[in-house]
């Protein structure tokens, strides 16, 4: 009872391969959507072009600002936390200026346990005498006339916005001694 069915052969042609994919590559114009899907889709295509369009902002005229006023100066410096002059920052928010270094000098801060190092030029002006910032408590003011003022501890300015927060180098403990770098 068992018959083995014996299929015939098609051979391979390229009449055959055309013939199964060429409406893969038929312009898009045939292809049509159910009637329901058109409402729909048109929608959404509109909906997605609309916020294309709102999203893209326009060039404003060349005012671009970079933050690049402060010029690139390579600093490396160790400071050992049991010399006087740096003991203050064994105690949290105590900040410490380190002259000869950066641009304008450093500012060192205990920020709980980490410490950040800021350089001491304001980052929105072109470096000069005014752009040296000075100290008081955890707020570093710029001496030119806009007085730009910023907080040691995040780095960002107080009161208005500006482009540019501080200039942050790399602080690395290793024991009581801290190690600035960039």
């Amino acid at each position: 009872m068992n018959k083995l069915v014996q299929h015939k052969k098609i051979p391979f042609t390229r009449d055959l391969l055309y013939k199964d994919t060429k409406y893969l590559f038929q312009p898009l114009k045939y292809c049509k959507l159910p009637p329901k899907f058109n409402a729909p889709m048109k929608k959404l295509v509109f909906i997605l072009s609309l916020l294309l369009l709102t999203t893209c902002k326009k060039d404003d005229g060349g005012n671009i600002n970079n933050c690049n006023f402060l010029p690139s100066i390579g600093v490396n410096r160790t400071i050992s936390l049991n010399l006087p002059q740096y003991s203050q920052l064994q105690f949290t928010t105590n900040s410490v200026y380190i002259p000869n270094e950066g641009v304008a000098g450093i500012y060192v801060i205990n920020v709980g346990g980490n410490f950040r190092a800021f350089d001491a030029a304001d980052p929105n002006h072109v470096t000069d005498t005014c752009s040296f910032m000075s100290a008081n408590g955890v707020l570093v003011t710029c001496g030119c006339a806009d007085e730009n003022q910023y907080n040691l501890l995040t780095g960002f300015s107080e009161g208005g916005q500006l482009a540019c927060a501080l200039q942050e180098y790399r602080v690395t403990a290793n024991g009581s001694e801290l190690t600035i770098s960039n």
